[in-house]
């Protein structure tokens, strides 16, 4: 059982798929394991660091992947890649496959079996394997420290003999664990926060962290969460209240954090052009979702724009700015999911397709695309 992990070939991208720890528990698991020479540097792993786990370093991702059983990787190859993966190698990955139909089609073609990370499902078992939550947990940090570098004022009260300096009013939207991440760093930093979200069980998380929670609370909203926990689209009627009442809110803020996605949609915009005018100059807005068109209606994706002394931050791939961390907690993810795949006592992959979680994330194999959520419409 051979594992390869190829270095990334997105510019914004520097995290890597394993660590000297996890390549270490796959020798356990009776593994070899090939690294692609300098696949770990932008997360602070050196070719020597992944040597002495007893990982083979490879010069090339030909070689490394050619022969491979397993292939992991932080981003879904691109196309010109495929060709170095054998026929029916397993890929694992954050597959990005909403709107990639072709890209699924080419990898199926290459006869390869590819699982995309991100579907896993939230249950207990799968917990140590969620890259959703872990990425996450890290974007919603990073975001608030991206919003103190803008801003050009301290965030916590300051009482000197010059005077007082007043704490910064944060402001969250989205309280899914980017946002409840980026309200506990905005409270350990000295920020009076506040947070929305259309799911009527994240009330008591917000406000256990300190911060105060605004939200439109009728009968819809009562009822906006999916079985899976995540949130549902609103309607209009219910989307214009909500707008109204963040629109008095947020005039007041200095830092608003959005972090708002539904899956296999684009981000729904929160913070519209009028909402950033009325906030005074010197603000910052962070919009985590700018992968996905964005929170805010101004936002662009990979800049920092300035709008009327607005500060607007769409940085790209925020987790990969914090890519040692990152790195770490996407290896140990990968390692878990990895592990179930593998017969311990013989040391020989052995998948069983019929576990909840292969056929929650598989999404290609045996030339076709499997996954019923990625079946071309009727």
């Amino acid at each position: 059982m051979r594992i390869a992990v190829l270095t990334e070939t997105d510019a914004n991208e520097r995290r890597v798929a394993a660590s000297p720890e996890t390549v270490k528990k796959f020798k356990a698991l009776g593994a070899e394991v090939a690294i692609q020479s300098g696949a770990g540097l932008g997360s602070g792993v050196t070719d020597a660091d992944f040597e002495a786990a007893g990982a083979s370093i490879v010069a090339n991702a030909e070689n490394a992947a050619g022969d491979a059983d397993i292939v992991l990787l932080v981003r879904r190859p691109e196309a010109s890649r495929l060709g170095l993966f054998k026929p029916g190698a397993i890929l694992v990955a954050i597959m990005d496959p909403y709107g990639a139909r072709d890209a699924l089609e080419a990898i199926a073609a290459k006869g390869l079996a590819a699982f995309s990370m991100e579907l896993m499902p939230r249950i207990t078992r799968a917990q140590t394997m969620d890259v959703l939550s872990s990425q996450a947990n890290l974007a919603g940090y990073r975001a608030v420290l991206d919003a103190a570098a803008e801003y050009g004022r301290a965030m916590p009260m300051m009482m000197t003999a010059a005077g007082t300096i007043p704490a910064a009013r944060a402001f969250v939207m989205g309280a899914g664990v980017a946002g409840l991440q980026a309200i506990a760093t905005a409270r350990r930093l000295g920020a009076v926060v506040s947070a929305t979200d259309v799911r009527p069980a994240v009330k008591e998380q917000v406000q256990s962290l300190g911060a105060k929670f605004v939200a439109v609370e009728d009968d819809e909203f009562r009822q906006a969460e999916t079985a899976a926990g995540y949130a549902k689209e609103m309607s209009a009627e219910y989307k214009a209240k909500q707008a109204e009442l963040v629109a008095s809110h947020i005039a007041k803020q200095d830092m608003v954090i959005t972090t708002a996605l539904i899956p296999g949609r684009p981000a729904p915009v929160l913070v519209t052009k009028a909402m950033v005018e009325s906030m005074k100059a010197g603000s910052v807005i962070v919009d985590l979702a700018v992968e996905r068109g964005g929170n805010c209606e101004l936002s662009k994706a990979g800049e920092v724009v300035e709008h009327q002394g607005v500060k607007i931050v769409g940085h790209l791939n925020v987790p990969g700015r914090i890519a040692a961390s990152a790195s770490a907690l996407y290896a140990k993810n990968l390692y878990a999911f990895v592990e179930t795949l593998v017969n311990k006592d013989e040391k020989t992959l052995a998948v069983n397709w019929d576990d909840e979680l292969v056929k929650a994330t598989l999404l290609t194999r045996d030339g076709s695309v499997v996954h019923p959520n990625f079946q071309p419409a009727a």
